[in-house]
Protein backbone atom coordinates (compact mmCIF):
# COMPACT_ATOMS: atom_id res chain seq x y z
CA UNK A 1 0.00 0.00 0.00
CA UNK A 2 0.95 3.51 -0.94
CA UNK A 3 2.66 5.12 2.63
CA UNK A 4 1.56 9.25 3.03
CA UNK A 5 3.72 10.76 5.28
CA UNK A 6 2.47 12.96 8.06
CA UNK A 7 4.98 15.95 8.69
CA UNK A 8 5.44 19.76 9.74
CA UNK A 9 5.98 21.02 6.41
CA UNK A 10 7.94 24.18 5.97
CA UNK A 11 5.90 26.95 4.60
CA UNK A 12 7.41 27.38 0.98
CA UNK A 13 5.54 29.37 -1.85
CA UNK A 14 5.69 27.35 -5.29
CA UNK A 15 8.78 26.81 -7.14
CA UNK A 16 8.42 29.37 -10.34
CA UNK A 17 9.44 27.59 -13.82
CA UNK A 18 11.05 29.78 -16.11
CA UNK A 19 10.96 28.80 -20.05
CA UNK A 20 15.31 28.36 -19.72
CA UNK A 21 14.76 26.14 -17.16
CA UNK A 22 15.26 22.14 -17.43
CA UNK A 23 12.38 21.04 -15.03
CA UNK A 24 11.82 17.11 -15.81
CA UNK A 25 13.28 14.61 -18.87
CA UNK A 26 14.81 16.01 -21.97
CA UNK A 27 13.38 19.55 -20.79
CA UNK A 28 10.46 21.64 -20.85
CA UNK A 29 8.66 19.26 -23.84
CA UNK A 30 10.68 16.08 -23.22
CA UNK A 31 12.21 16.49 -26.54
CA UNK A 32 15.94 17.87 -25.85
CA UNK A 33 15.21 21.18 -27.07
CA UNK A 34 15.87 24.14 -24.93
CA UNK A 35 14.16 27.23 -25.97
CA UNK A 36 17.14 29.53 -24.90
CA UNK A 37 18.73 31.91 -27.20
CA UNK A 38 21.75 34.35 -26.39
CA UNK A 39 23.94 31.30 -26.31
CA UNK A 40 27.54 30.95 -27.92
CA UNK A 41 27.73 30.10 -31.15
CA UNK A 42 31.26 29.14 -31.04
CA UNK A 43 33.33 28.33 -27.92
CA UNK A 44 36.97 29.27 -27.38
CA UNK A 45 40.11 27.04 -27.31
CA UNK A 46 39.36 24.41 -24.70
CA UNK A 47 35.73 25.04 -24.77
CA UNK A 48 33.56 27.60 -22.42
CA UNK A 49 34.56 28.63 -18.87
CA UNK A 50 34.06 26.30 -16.19
CA UNK A 51 31.09 27.74 -13.67
CA UNK A 52 31.30 25.03 -10.89
CA UNK A 53 31.75 21.33 -10.15
CA UNK A 54 30.36 18.96 -7.63
CA UNK A 55 31.58 15.55 -6.87
CA UNK A 56 28.56 14.40 -4.46
CA UNK A 57 26.25 13.44 -6.86
CA UNK A 58 27.02 9.61 -6.13
CA UNK A 59 26.71 6.70 -8.94
CA UNK A 60 24.02 6.73 -11.67
CA UNK A 61 23.24 8.22 -15.23
CA UNK A 62 20.41 10.29 -14.04
CA UNK A 63 21.00 13.91 -15.92
CA UNK A 64 19.53 16.63 -13.23
CA UNK A 65 16.61 18.50 -13.40
CA UNK A 66 17.12 22.70 -13.37
CA UNK A 67 14.58 25.28 -12.04
CA UNK A 68 16.29 28.23 -11.03
CA UNK A 69 19.18 28.51 -8.76
CA UNK A 70 18.11 25.14 -7.64
CA UNK A 71 19.37 21.59 -9.53
CA UNK A 72 18.29 17.63 -8.89
CA UNK A 73 20.14 15.51 -9.34
CA UNK A 74 19.68 11.29 -8.18
CA UNK A 75 22.62 8.92 -7.16
CA UNK A 76 23.66 6.30 -5.37
CA UNK A 77 26.15 6.72 -2.06
CA UNK A 78 27.54 3.53 -0.60
CA UNK A 79 24.18 1.33 -0.70
CA UNK A 80 21.42 3.86 -0.99
CA UNK A 81 20.50 6.40 -3.37
CA UNK A 82 19.10 9.64 -3.04
CA UNK A 83 17.59 12.74 -4.41
CA UNK A 84 19.79 15.63 -4.03
CA UNK A 85 19.09 19.41 -4.26
CA UNK A 86 22.22 21.42 -4.53
CA UNK A 87 21.64 25.25 -4.31
CA UNK A 88 23.53 27.74 -6.56
CA UNK A 89 24.80 31.13 -6.07
CA UNK A 90 26.87 32.68 -8.78
CA UNK A 91 29.45 30.49 -9.58
CA UNK A 92 29.16 28.52 -6.05
CA UNK A 93 27.33 25.15 -5.23
CA UNK A 94 26.46 23.74 -2.14
CA UNK A 95 24.51 20.72 -1.13
CA UNK A 96 20.65 21.96 0.24
CA UNK A 97 19.39 18.84 1.57
CA UNK A 98 19.43 14.86 0.41
CA UNK A 99 16.23 12.62 0.40
CA UNK A 100 16.95 8.95 0.84
CA UNK A 101 15.11 7.04 -1.95
CA UNK A 102 15.85 3.48 -0.88
CA UNK A 103 18.72 0.64 -1.27
CA UNK A 104 20.78 0.61 -3.95
CA UNK A 105 19.82 -0.95 -7.35
CA UNK A 106 22.82 -3.30 -8.38
CA UNK A 107 23.26 -7.08 -9.04
CA UNK A 108 26.09 -9.46 -9.17
CA UNK A 109 27.23 -9.53 -12.58
CA UNK A 110 26.35 -6.16 -13.46
CA UNK A 111 30.04 -4.30 -14.55
CA UNK A 112 28.18 -1.54 -16.49
CA UNK A 113 25.83 0.43 -13.65
CA UNK A 114 24.62 1.31 -10.38
CA UNK A 115 21.94 3.84 -8.76
CA UNK A 116 19.12 5.42 -10.81
CA UNK A 117 18.93 6.35 -14.09
CA UNK A 118 15.71 8.13 -14.19
CA UNK A 119 15.93 12.33 -14.30
CA UNK A 120 13.84 13.93 -11.41
CA UNK A 121 10.59 15.91 -12.43
CA UNK A 122 9.58 19.18 -10.81
CA UNK A 123 5.91 20.42 -10.90
CA UNK A 124 5.25 23.45 -8.59
CA UNK A 125 6.38 22.85 -5.11
CA UNK A 126 6.92 19.03 -5.61
CA UNK A 127 10.04 16.75 -6.86
CA UNK A 128 9.41 13.55 -8.01
CA UNK A 129 12.36 10.81 -8.09
CA UNK A 130 12.77 7.38 -9.28
CA UNK A 131 14.97 5.07 -7.65
CA UNK A 132 16.24 2.33 -9.76
CA UNK A 133 14.37 -0.40 -7.51
CA UNK A 134 11.35 1.24 -7.83
CA UNK A 135 11.09 3.34 -5.05
CA UNK A 136 9.52 6.30 -6.26
CA UNK A 137 9.26 9.60 -3.94
CA UNK A 138 7.28 12.56 -3.87
CA UNK A 139 8.93 16.04 -1.63
CA UNK A 140 8.32 19.30 -1.23
CA UNK A 141 10.92 22.01 -2.21
CA UNK A 142 12.36 21.84 1.23
CA UNK A 143 12.84 18.25 1.15
CA UNK A 144 10.60 17.03 3.41
CA UNK A 145 8.47 14.11 2.05
CA UNK A 146 4.70 14.36 1.10
CA UNK A 147 4.54 10.25 0.28
CA UNK A 148 6.09 7.18 -1.77
CA UNK A 149 5.15 4.01 -3.52
CA UNK A 150 7.89 1.19 -4.29
CA UNK A 151 6.77 0.11 -7.94
CA UNK A 152 7.29 -3.94 -7.66
CA UNK A 153 5.65 -3.76 -4.04
CA UNK A 154 2.86 -1.10 -4.05
CA UNK A 155 1.57 -1.70 -7.91
CA UNK A 156 3.63 -4.92 -8.89
CA UNK A 157 5.54 -3.23 -11.26
CA UNK A 158 7.85 -5.11 -13.57
CA UNK A 159 10.61 -3.95 -15.73
CA UNK A 160 11.40 -6.26 -18.79
CA UNK A 161 14.48 -7.94 -18.51
CA UNK A 162 15.45 -9.14 -21.65
CA UNK A 163 19.08 -7.47 -22.05
CA UNK A 164 20.29 -8.72 -18.66
CA UNK A 165 19.47 -8.47 -14.91
CA UNK A 166 17.33 -9.71 -12.23
CA UNK A 167 13.76 -11.05 -13.56
CA UNK A 168 11.21 -7.93 -13.67
CA UNK A 169 13.80 -5.79 -12.69
CA UNK A 170 16.46 -6.02 -15.93
CA UNK A 171 18.66 -3.09 -15.42
CA UNK A 172 16.10 -1.22 -13.30
CA UNK A 173 13.25 1.30 -13.61
CA UNK A 174 14.19 4.19 -15.39
CA UNK A 175 11.12 6.01 -16.74
CA UNK A 176 11.24 9.83 -15.80
CA UNK A 177 7.59 10.51 -14.44
CA UNK A 178 5.75 13.07 -16.26
CA UNK A 179 3.74 15.26 -14.65
CA UNK A 180 0.43 16.39 -16.49
CA UNK A 181 -1.38 19.10 -14.06
CA UNK A 182 -2.40 16.90 -11.06
CA UNK A 183 -1.69 13.79 -12.61
CA UNK A 184 1.73 11.97 -11.98
CA UNK A 185 1.97 9.55 -15.21
CA UNK A 186 4.50 6.22 -14.50
CA UNK A 187 5.82 3.36 -16.81
CA UNK A 188 5.50 0.19 -13.92
CA UNK A 189 5.26 -2.19 -16.25
CA UNK A 190 2.90 -5.20 -15.22
CA UNK A 191 0.32 -7.56 -15.03
CA UNK A 192 -1.52 -4.60 -13.57
CA UNK A 193 -1.06 -2.38 -16.49
CA UNK A 194 1.53 -0.25 -18.08
CA UNK A 195 1.07 3.11 -17.23
CA UNK A 196 -0.41 3.82 -14.07
CA UNK A 197 -1.64 7.48 -13.21
CA UNK A 198 -1.27 8.66 -9.22
CA UNK A 199 -2.42 11.86 -7.70
CA UNK A 200 0.33 14.03 -7.87
CA UNK A 201 -0.53 15.64 -4.55
CA UNK A 202 -1.78 12.26 -2.46
CA UNK A 203 -0.24 9.55 -4.43
CA UNK A 204 -3.72 7.77 -4.63
CA UNK A 205 -3.64 5.22 -7.70
CA UNK A 206 -5.96 7.16 -10.08
CA UNK A 207 -6.21 4.74 -12.90
CA UNK A 208 -4.22 1.77 -14.81
CA UNK A 209 -3.98 0.84 -18.13
CA UNK A 210 -5.45 -2.57 -17.83
CA UNK A 211 -5.68 -3.62 -21.16
CA UNK A 212 -2.01 -2.64 -21.39
CA UNK A 213 0.10 -4.65 -19.48
CA UNK A 214 3.84 -5.27 -21.36
CA UNK A 215 6.82 -5.25 -18.77
CA UNK A 216 8.44 -1.55 -18.44
CA UNK A 217 10.98 -1.10 -21.23
CA UNK A 218 13.63 1.74 -20.70
CA UNK A 219 11.70 4.48 -22.16
CA UNK A 220 9.35 7.24 -19.87
CA UNK A 221 5.79 8.17 -20.74
CA UNK A 222 5.32 11.09 -23.20
CA UNK A 223 1.71 13.74 -23.80
CA UNK A 224 0.27 13.59 -27.23
CA UNK A 225 -2.66 14.83 -28.61
CA UNK A 226 -3.81 13.55 -31.87
CA UNK A 227 -7.21 14.02 -33.11
CA UNK A 228 -8.70 16.36 -30.45
CA UNK A 229 -7.67 13.30 -27.83
CA UNK A 230 -5.42 14.00 -25.03
CA UNK A 231 -3.52 10.86 -24.77
CA UNK A 232 -0.29 9.29 -23.03
CA UNK A 233 2.02 6.94 -25.35
CA UNK A 234 4.54 4.68 -24.23
CA UNK A 235 6.92 2.39 -26.30
CA UNK A 236 8.26 -1.17 -24.61
CA UNK A 237 9.19 -4.13 -26.09
CA UNK A 238 6.25 -4.78 -27.61
CA UNK A 239 5.77 -1.60 -29.60
CA UNK A 240 3.96 1.77 -29.34
CA UNK A 241 0.30 2.43 -27.74
CA UNK A 242 -1.59 5.67 -26.70
CA UNK A 243 -3.85 5.56 -24.05
CA UNK A 244 -6.36 8.15 -23.21
CA UNK A 245 -5.37 10.55 -20.08
CA UNK A 246 -8.43 10.63 -18.33
CA UNK A 247 -8.96 6.71 -18.46
CA UNK A 248 -6.28 4.81 -19.25
CA UNK A 249 -8.32 3.18 -21.97
CA UNK A 250 -6.36 1.64 -24.78
CA UNK A 251 -7.08 3.76 -27.85
CA UNK A 252 -4.81 2.02 -30.53
CA UNK A 253 -1.57 -0.14 -30.38
CA UNK A 254 1.22 -0.50 -33.04
CA UNK A 255 2.86 -4.25 -31.95
CA UNK A 256 5.88 -5.50 -33.51
CA UNK A 257 6.36 -8.72 -34.86
CA UNK A 258 8.68 -9.91 -33.57
CA UNK A 259 8.90 -7.42 -31.02
CA UNK A 260 12.47 -5.86 -29.80
CA UNK A 261 14.65 -8.58 -28.75
CA UNK A 262 16.71 -6.83 -26.55
CA UNK A 263 16.78 -3.27 -24.44
CA UNK A 264 14.51 -0.47 -25.48
CA UNK A 265 16.06 2.95 -24.29
CA UNK A 266 15.14 6.13 -26.37
CA UNK A 267 11.55 7.42 -25.40
CA UNK A 268 9.54 8.36 -29.00
CA UNK A 269 9.42 11.80 -30.55
CA UNK A 270 5.99 12.90 -31.26
CA UNK A 271 5.42 15.88 -33.82
CA UNK A 272 1.83 16.81 -34.92
CA UNK A 273 0.24 12.90 -35.91
CA UNK A 274 3.47 11.27 -36.38
CA UNK A 275 6.30 9.36 -33.55
CA UNK A 276 9.59 8.39 -34.43
CA UNK A 277 11.36 5.41 -32.58
CA UNK A 278 15.02 4.28 -32.54
CA UNK A 279 15.96 1.33 -31.24
CA UNK A 280 19.89 -0.10 -31.88
CA UNK A 281 18.92 -3.44 -30.23
CA UNK A 282 17.46 -7.39 -31.75
CA UNK A 283 15.03 -6.70 -34.65
CA UNK A 284 15.69 -3.02 -33.71
CA UNK A 285 15.15 0.06 -36.38
CA UNK A 286 14.45 3.73 -36.96
CA UNK A 287 10.51 4.23 -37.59
CA UNK A 288 7.54 6.83 -38.51
CA UNK A 289 4.23 5.43 -37.29
CA UNK A 290 1.38 8.00 -38.52
CA UNK A 291 -1.79 8.42 -35.76
CA UNK A 292 -5.30 8.69 -37.35
CA UNK A 293 -8.82 9.29 -36.05
CA UNK A 294 -10.84 6.50 -37.64
CA UNK A 295 -14.92 7.75 -36.63
CA UNK A 296 -14.69 7.32 -33.21
CA UNK A 297 -11.27 5.02 -32.50
CA UNK A 298 -7.46 5.50 -33.62
CA UNK A 299 -5.28 3.93 -36.43
CA UNK A 300 -1.85 3.70 -36.34
CA UNK A 301 0.02 2.80 -39.37
CA UNK A 302 4.04 2.54 -40.36
CA UNK A 303 5.12 5.50 -42.87
CA UNK A 304 8.71 3.98 -42.92
CA UNK A 305 11.19 1.73 -41.27
CA UNK A 306 14.93 1.68 -42.11
CA UNK A 307 18.07 1.17 -40.20
CA UNK A 308 19.68 4.82 -41.21
CA UNK A 309 19.30 6.33 -37.54
CA UNK A 310 19.79 3.34 -34.81
CA UNK A 311 20.84 4.72 -31.82
CA UNK A 312 21.30 2.69 -28.53
CA UNK A 313 21.81 5.11 -25.73
CA UNK A 314 21.78 9.06 -25.87
CA UNK A 315 18.26 9.43 -27.71
CA UNK A 316 18.06 11.68 -30.65
CA UNK A 317 16.66 15.17 -31.30
CA UNK A 318 13.99 16.26 -33.89
CA UNK A 319 15.00 19.83 -34.91
CA UNK A 320 12.50 21.57 -38.01
CA UNK A 321 12.28 18.54 -40.43
CA UNK A 322 15.27 16.75 -39.38
CA UNK A 323 16.21 14.20 -36.83
CA UNK A 324 19.72 14.14 -35.33
CA UNK A 325 21.63 11.65 -33.23
CA UNK A 326 24.33 8.59 -33.23
CA UNK A 327 23.79 5.56 -35.22
CA UNK A 328 25.41 2.65 -36.85
CA UNK A 329 26.69 5.34 -39.50
CA UNK A 330 28.05 7.49 -37.38
CA UNK A 331 26.50 10.90 -36.15
CA UNK A 332 23.18 11.87 -38.67
CA UNK A 333 21.02 14.07 -39.99
CA UNK A 334 18.02 12.05 -41.29
CA UNK A 335 15.14 13.61 -42.51
CA UNK A 336 11.81 12.91 -39.95
CA UNK A 337 9.18 13.03 -42.83
CA UNK A 338 11.33 10.30 -45.45
CA UNK A 339 13.45 8.67 -43.27
CA UNK A 340 16.13 9.37 -45.93
CA UNK A 341 19.70 10.20 -44.55
CA UNK A 342 20.70 13.80 -45.26
CA UNK A 343 24.23 13.41 -44.47
CA UNK A 344 26.63 11.60 -41.71
CA UNK A 345 29.25 11.82 -40.36
CA UNK A 346 31.82 8.99 -38.83
CA UNK A 347 35.32 10.17 -38.02
CA UNK A 348 34.89 13.72 -36.34
CA UNK A 349 33.49 12.49 -33.17
CA UNK A 350 32.65 9.29 -31.32
CA UNK A 351 29.31 8.38 -30.16
CA UNK A 352 27.19 9.75 -27.66
CA UNK A 353 24.45 12.17 -26.61
CA UNK A 354 22.95 15.20 -27.80
CA UNK A 355 20.22 17.81 -26.79
CA UNK A 356 19.84 20.95 -29.17
CA UNK A 357 19.74 25.16 -28.31
CA UNK A 358 19.81 28.35 -29.90
CA UNK A 359 20.69 26.67 -33.34
CA UNK A 360 23.48 24.17 -32.25
CA UNK A 361 23.55 20.26 -31.36
CA UNK A 362 25.67 19.96 -27.71
CA UNK A 363 27.31 16.33 -28.12
CA UNK A 364 28.66 14.52 -25.71
CA UNK A 365 30.90 10.95 -25.65
CA UNK A 366 30.30 8.49 -24.15
CA UNK A 367 33.46 6.88 -24.47
CA UNK A 368 36.21 10.20 -22.91
CA UNK A 369 33.51 12.02 -21.64
CA UNK A 370 34.35 15.03 -24.40
CA UNK A 371 31.85 17.33 -25.25
CA UNK A 372 31.09 19.38 -28.70
CA UNK A 373 28.95 22.02 -30.49
CA UNK A 374 27.88 21.28 -34.34
CA UNK A 375 25.27 23.43 -36.23
CA UNK A 376 22.14 22.08 -36.44
CA UNK A 377 21.65 22.29 -40.42
CA UNK A 378 21.20 19.83 -43.30
CA UNK A 379 23.96 20.82 -45.25
CA UNK A 380 26.82 18.74 -43.25
CA UNK A 381 29.38 18.68 -40.40
CA UNK A 382 29.95 22.14 -39.37
CA UNK A 383 32.32 22.18 -35.66
CA UNK A 384 32.28 25.33 -33.51
CA UNK A 385 33.36 23.82 -30.12
CA UNK A 386 34.90 21.30 -28.25
CA UNK A 387 35.92 20.99 -24.31
CA UNK A 388 37.16 17.60 -22.14
CA UNK A 389 35.91 17.31 -18.74
CA UNK A 390 38.19 18.51 -16.09
CA UNK A 391 38.37 15.30 -14.15
CA UNK A 392 36.68 11.91 -15.08
CA UNK A 393 34.82 9.95 -12.53
CA UNK A 394 36.80 7.16 -10.64
CA UNK A 395 33.26 5.04 -9.28
CA UNK A 396 32.18 4.65 -12.71
CA UNK A 397 31.51 0.54 -13.45
CA UNK A 398 34.60 -1.32 -15.35
CA UNK A 399 32.16 -1.75 -18.72
CA UNK A 400 30.27 1.89 -17.59
CA UNK A 401 30.98 4.79 -19.88
CA UNK A 402 29.15 8.41 -19.96
CA UNK A 403 25.80 7.97 -20.48
CA UNK A 404 24.10 11.27 -18.81
CA UNK A 405 22.88 13.22 -21.12
CA UNK A 406 23.63 16.67 -21.73
CA UNK A 407 21.63 19.46 -20.23
CA UNK A 408 22.16 23.31 -21.30
CA UNK A 409 19.14 25.27 -18.40
CA UNK A 410 19.40 28.99 -17.84
CA UNK A 411 22.91 29.72 -19.79
CA UNK A 412 24.54 26.87 -18.31
CA UNK A 413 25.82 23.43 -20.04
CA UNK A 414 25.20 20.76 -17.92
CA UNK A 415 27.40 17.31 -18.09
CA UNK A 416 27.33 14.16 -15.72
CA UNK A 417 30.23 11.46 -15.26
CA UNK A 418 28.77 9.68 -12.41
CA UNK A 419 29.89 11.83 -8.92
CA UNK A 420 30.73 14.22 -10.87
CA UNK A 421 28.20 17.31 -12.24
CA UNK A 422 30.30 20.09 -14.16
CA UNK A 423 28.54 23.46 -15.08
CA UNK A 424 29.55 25.57 -17.94
CA UNK A 425 28.59 29.19 -18.92
CA UNK A 426 27.57 28.95 -22.30
CA UNK A 427 25.62 32.36 -22.38
CA UNK A 428 26.99 35.15 -24.62
CA UNK A 429 28.66 37.79 -22.29
CA UNK A 430 27.17 40.63 -22.25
Amino acid sequence: MIRTIVTSLLCCSPIPILAADWPQYRGPNRDDVSPETGLLKEWPKGGPKLAWSYDGAGVGYSPPAVVGDRVYVTGGREDKEFLIALDVKGNEVKEAWAVELGPIFRWKGNSWSAGPSATPTVSGNLVFALSGNGDFVCVDAAGKEKWRANLPKDLDGQVNPIGGGPKNLGWGFTGSPLIDGDACVLAVGGPKGTLAVLDKNTGKVLWRSDELTDQAAYTSPMLANFGGSRQYVVLTNFGLAGVDAKTGKVLWTHRRKPGYGTEVINTPLIKDDFIYTTVDAGNGDCELVKVEKDGDTFKAARVYSNNNLMNHHGNVVLVGDHVYGHGRGGWVCQDFKTGEVVWSERQKFPSGAVTYADGRLYLFAEGNGAAALIEARKEGWKETGRLALPKQSKQRAPQGKVWAPPVVANGKLYLRDQEWLFCFDVKVSK
